[in-house]
């Protein structure tokens, strides 16, 4: 789950155009990004788009245009992906199973009752990613010419410190978890921003970026990144429950006045008879000490330099294999020639 922080930021959060962090490269949840995709990029009853032979590609056009619309900004995108999810995190992805099970149970009797906008809404939310689209999705990003890294666990933490280390400007993520792994910039709606309609409402509305910077809300809360972690464990996280009854204004104030782990450990049990699912230590020490590699920026600008667009390759794999229109495809991967091959003469340093 992601950390319930929403309603806590909004006084820090910052509305901002592409152009903002144009000449920008930025570390893109992969997951994260590729379920947006899949959840929105749809039919209208729900169904996700699908070539002939029932291959899901949703993620595909998302990858494609939507990617390519931040090179033209002048955004370069590296995205990062998940590896192992630690232990504690299992019965988590249970859990979102399913709720996905679920949700698709109701779209198919939503769909079935012709129920159209309830339909779409459960497809949503039975969104799930299984290995031939994370491999898809790396194939697409390799042919355009788009840089991505493997993580050997979280990619929000691998994001978070490649951010760190000045390798790029900031971790692109809906999910707030990249705080808590030590994300000082967060750019939020990088990838779905535009008109909305909003689920079950003839309401549209306009989705922006979105910035967040880690030290203005660490100022605004009055406290320190590992109160903040305990925070988002009051909450719940990935790899512990919240507290029952413990909102966000809630938390906030038990972190702000026992201020360590282990006394607010101690608080909850007196005050709430409760106790956290996991061990609490072991939750702080993924994020303070998460799994990653650790990337030279000498190996970071090798890579992001080696990665060149093939054009032949695009319409193929596109086309001839998905069936996209030649026609759309084209137009982009000229695009992309043009964009990574201008800024490949310039030079990396010039814009990272």
């Amino acid at each position: 789950m992601a950390v319930a922080l929403g309603k806590l930021i909004a006084e820090v959060k910052e509305q901002i155009d592409f152009t903002d962090i144009s000449n920008k490269t930025i570390a893109v949840d992969a997951y994260n990004t590729i379920y947006q995709f899949l959840s929105i990029i749809r039919q209208p009853d729900g169904s996700p788009l699908a070539d002939s032979r029932n291959r899901v590609t949703s993620h595909l056009s998302g990858i494609l245009y939507r990617t390519s619309n931040l090179l033209e900004y002048g955004i370069t995108p590296v995205y990062v992906f998940d590896g192992i999810p630690p232990l504690l995190k299992r019965r988590t992805l249970e859990a979102r199973a399913n709720r996905r099970s679920a949700a698709l149970n109701e779209w198919n009797k939503a769909k079935a009752a012709g129920q159209i906008e309830e339909a779409r809404m459960h497809a949503m939310a039975s969104t799930r990613i299984n290995a031939e689209i994370i491999d898809s999705s790396k194939e697409l990003l390799r042919l355009m010419g788009i840089p991505f890294v493997q993580a050997p666990s979280e990619g929000e933490a691998q994001a978070a410190e490649m951010a760190k280390d000045g390798l790029v400007y900031a971790s692109a993520s809906q999910d707030y978890d990249s705080f808590l792994f030590g994300a000082e910039i967060v750019i939020r709606n990088v990838t779905i921003s535009g008109r909305r309609k909003l689920p079950m409402k003839n309401v549209y509305i306009e989705v922006k970026p979105e910035r967040i910077m880690l030290s203005k809300l660490l100022e605004n809360f009055q406290i320190n990144r590992e109160q903040l972690i305990i925070l988002g464990m009051l909450m719940g996280t990935d790899f512990n429950r919240g507290i029952d009854k413990v909102g966000p204004k809630t938390a906030l104030k038990i972190v702000r006045e026992h201020k360590k782990l282990p006394d607010v450990v101690k608080y909850i049990k007196e005050k709430y008879n409760a106790e956290f699912d996991s061990d609490p230590m072991e939750v702080l020490e993924i994020f303070e000490h998460p799994e990653i590699i650790k990337i030279t920026d000498q190996e970071f600008q090798s890579m992001v330099s080696a990665a060149k667009p093939d054009k032949n390759g695009i319409i193929k794999f596109m086309c001839d294999e998905h069936e996209f229109s030649v026609e759309r495809v084209t137009k982009v991967a000229d695009k992309l020639a043009e964009f990574r091959g201008v800024r490949g003469q310039r030079g990396i340093n010039s814009w990272l």
